[in-house]
């Protein structure tokens, strides 16, 4: 039973990030995100709080805009809109979740695809599930997923399983682990004999934002678990694993402190390589891009 940690993963990431910025910063280039919110979800002031003053420790300009959740959808597209197609920033962010009124697919692909700091833009998915990952920027929570996989070996040959193919994370991950060579299982709400299913994977990834979805009934000794879920109990981070199951386990990664930690850091990998896919006109405009 080894816990995977995402904190040294997510500092070597910032580390990198502070050096890209620095070099950026020495082109006379002084790089900047946009990040929306339209809700009126208290937590995601904080997490967008939180994203900013680690981008200002990374020598990034990060502005909030703040819709409110009354914010129409119109608006909301055209805000996105101006700032993807602004000179003044590199990154676009969406924060989620969105006012109950407001369609996610919509407002995402107003988001200029090299600017798409999240990955999650019709554009940026449809490269991973392409298999052209490297002309794209990936999602940072499958991205961060597969990174704390991989510290237990390679996933070329392994069998695997992604419980909960949702849009933001599963469907994404499903398609990297895919193009990474491992043979991959779907688990949805409609599979029937789920530990038998289950039964011959070597890492199960579940990420469904369901607490204690994933319990012994379903395990197999020796499996690993990376867990994606994020649940606030008793003002507390949850995971979708039962932490029951961990003494079954040959490795798992905790809620709070695996996947979240490093896809905090990946955000700002996307980031630079935004900066990246826009590189010819930062160079010719300057300063400010």
């Amino acid at each position: 039973m080894q816990p995977i940690y995402g904190k040294d993963t997510a500092r070597d990431i910032k580390y990198n990030v502070k050096l890209e910025i620095a070099r950026w910063n020495g082109l006379g280039i002084v790089p900047k995100m946009a990040v929306v919110l339209a809700s009126s979800d208290p937590a995601s002031l904080v997490y967008v709080q939180s994203k900013k003053r680690t981008a200002e420790s990374l020598g990034i300009g990060l502005e909030v805009f703040d819709l409110g959740a009354e914010v129409s959808q119109k608006e909301l597209e055209q805000t996105l809109h101006n700032l993807s197609d602004s000179e003044q920033y590199q990154g676009v962010m969406l924060e989620f979740p969105l006012a109950p009124h407001l369609d996610p697919e919509k407002a995402l692909s107003r988001i200029a695809p090299h600017k798409d700091v999240e990955g999650l833009s019709p554009a940026n998915l449809s490269l991973i599930a392409t298999g052209r990952e490297k002309e794209a920027i990936l999602a940072p929570t499958p991205n961060a997923c597969i990174l704390l996989a991989e510290t237990q070996g390679p996933l070329i040959g392994k069998r695997v399983a992604v419980i909960g193919p949702g849009r933001t994370v599963g469907r994404p991950l499903i398609s990297m682990l895919i193009n990474r060579g491992a043979t991959v299982t779907v688990v949805t709400e409609h599979t029937r004999e789920v530990r038998d299913t289950l039964k011959d994977c070597e890492v199960i990834f579940v990420c469904v934002g369901k607490h204690g979805l994933l319990r012994k009934e379903a395990i197999t000794e020796g499996q690993i678990v990376i867990d994606a879920g994020i649940n606030v109990i008793n003002d507390g981070l949850k995971g979708d694993a039962d932490p029951s199951i961990y003494p079954m386990l040959k490795a798992y990664s905790p809620v709070p402190g695996g996947v979240g930690v490093v896809t905090s850091a990946l955000i700002f990998q996307n980031f630079v390589r935004a900066l990246e896919l826009q590189a010819e006109d930062l160079v010719v405009t300057g300063g400010h891009a």
